[in-house]
């Protein structure tokens, strides 16, 4: 028996399990469903969508999307230590102040959240009022700089929007170079930053490779967990509290097959009811990306990162393209001048970025599309079978709401004005799969036929829905949800560094109010 079970060793998980551990009398088992993060291409920031459809990933897809005539869309998610941020495209984003004040939960305002950020980062370009140094949290300015990148910074601006070299500053709009969670070129992911630092604790356990199937509830509270490791049955008990850091497809998974959810549909499955709670799995939102590759003949792009001299370069200086993170650069842009914030976040990335990134590029291009923020659009996870073994049936339902293809349309002519723009010129020589015009019924066409998920899953664990402010599950004691399921709506950027602040929060709550303080440096210039 452990004083805490944390299922999930992930963006949270990690971050949970560290914080709690710093009580030498609190005893933590993590459990992650994967195994360790030794890969070598999980440590090199260009490779990550080699790691699409391995071992390391869940390898999810969404059930047939009706406004996308008929498609399946592919959803890769991280399977083992570090969770997604061992195989994700390494962005650092908060979210926009309007997302958090948005929710209208009590703690949860951008000014209370604002510490908890800080508390994390160790950002290379030193401490201020929105940023914090001494965390594990490695933030690095990104070291590929592709120059195709540069220029799509500077045609943004050339098309009349502002520069922006911080995103996570004072303003979120305008165009720049993102930041990432690199430490000296290479990945650092929450695996690194939070966990690797904890394992000597004795107080720590990590438990590899087990799958866990349900949560074990007597009389109203979690008492633990049950799963499976190679075949054989494996139960661990909590005697104070079971945390689900599984994300937003596994812990509703979870959930529901420890009889939390829908009454109805777990009946119908043959799994025993425990609380009736069907906003369990609903209010499942991503953000959809409509890509534009624009095929060029400079051989600056990423086909090129394998040679020779950029591996000798990335190895002995953790410099050059391989320390690519893919979307090096964008930008966030309101398609309305009435909205309280972006609605539109742009990636610019110097590789054809095709079918999800599961299709291999052909030529030089710059993938440079918009992703839509805030969709109207919402989905479901639910149990598809009395097997907790079995994927969880996932709809998204992307643009199905008629204010997404609109949105989309305006982000798609603002992508294209942008590539029109002098600066783009070398980089924009045509457009792969291009639209059949720019009329709004050919931009929306386009938008269904290649739109696709850029890998930001959240809200179907709410907060005020599922879980309170406390993020402990309405209706069961002893057990809390904390990684990307609870929030509300997903933030107004990457979902990641959102994600360890739901982390960081949550060992707060969990202790009770107890707080690690907030590194000295960056308290001092906040």
């Amino acid at each position: 028996m452990y004083d805490y079970v944390v299922v999930g060793a992930g963006s949270a998980g990690c971050v949970i399990a560290n914080r709690l551990t710093e009580d030498p009398d609190v005893t933590v088992c993590l459990i992650e469903a994967g195994g360790d993060d030794s890969a070598p291409n999980i440590k090199v920031p260009a490779a990550f969508s080699k790691l699409f459809r391995t071992e390391y990933d869940w390898d999810y897809s969404t059930h047939d999307e009706p406004a996308l005539a008929g498609r399946r869309v592919y959803l890769p998610r991280g399977r083992g230590l570090g969770g997604s941020s061992s195989i994700n495209a390494m962005v650092y984003v908060r979210g926009d102040r309007t997302d958090y004040d948005g929710w209208g939960q009590p703690g949860w305002s951008y000014d209370e959240l604002l510490p908890y950020f800080l508390r994390s980062e160790d950002n290379e370009r030193g401490a201020s009022p929105y940023h914090g140094v001494g965390g594990p949290l490695r933030i690095s300015d990104g070291r590929s700089r592709n120059v195709s990148c540069g220029a799509f910074i500077e045609a943004a601006t050339e098309a009349g929007y502002a520069a922006n070299d911080d995103f996570n500053g004072p303003q979120r709009e305008g165009f720049g170079f993102f930041q990432v969670t690199q430490r000296d070129g290479r990945r650092w992911s929450t695996a690194d930053a939070f966990l690797r630092p904890a394992l000597d604790r004795p107080n720590l356990v990590v438990e590899t490779n087990l799958q866990v199937h349900r949560v074990l509830i007597s009389g109203g509270r979690a008492t633990g967990v049950t799963g499976r490791r190679h075949g054989a049955e494996v139960t661990i008990e909590a005697g104070r509290e079971v945390i689900l850091a599984a994300g937003a497809y596994n812990s509703p998974h979870l959930l529901m097959h420890s009889g939390i959810g829908p009454a109805d549909l777990l009946r119908a499955l043959g799994i025993e009811v425990v609380l009736d709670q069907p906003e369990v799995g609903q209010n499942l939102q991503d953000h959809v990306l409509i890509p534009l590759n624009y095929v060029h003949s400079q051989p600056v792009s990423l086909l090129v990162s394998g040679a020779p001299e950029n591996v000798q370069l990335f190895m002995e200086q953790g410099q050059g393209p391989l320390c690519s993170n893919g979307p090096e650069a964008g930008g966030f842009v309101r398609t309305r001048a009435d909205l309280p914030g972006p609605d539109v976040e742009f990636f610019a990335a110097p590789i054809m970025f095709v079918d999800s990134g599961l299709a291999p590029p052909t030529a030089h291009a710059l993938s440079c599309g918009p992703v839509l923020l805030t969709p109207a659009s919402r989905g479901a996870v639910t149990v598809a079978s009395d097997d907790p073994t079995a994927k969880p049936r996932i709809q998204h339902n992307y643009l199905t709401d008629p204010a997404d293809v609109e949105t989309a349309v305006a982000a798609v002519r603002i992508g294209m004005e942008i590539a029109r723009q002098p600066a783009m010129r070398p980089y924009a020589e045509s457009l792969d799969r291009a639209p059949a015009s720019e009329s709004d019924r050919d931009l929306a066409d386009y938008a269904r036929r290649y739109a696709h998920s850029i890998f930001h899953a959240a809200g179907s664990c709410a907060l005020g829905r599922v879980v309170d402010p406390q993020l402990r599950v309405l209706g069961i004691d002893g057990l809390r949800v904390a990684d990307a399921s609870v929030l509300p709506t997903v933030t107004r950027g990457n979902p990641h560094a959102s994600v360890i602040m739901v982390g960081e929060k949550a060992a707060d709550l969990i202790r009770g109010g107890a707080t690690v303080p907030v590194p000295a440096t960056a308290a001092a210039a906040g």
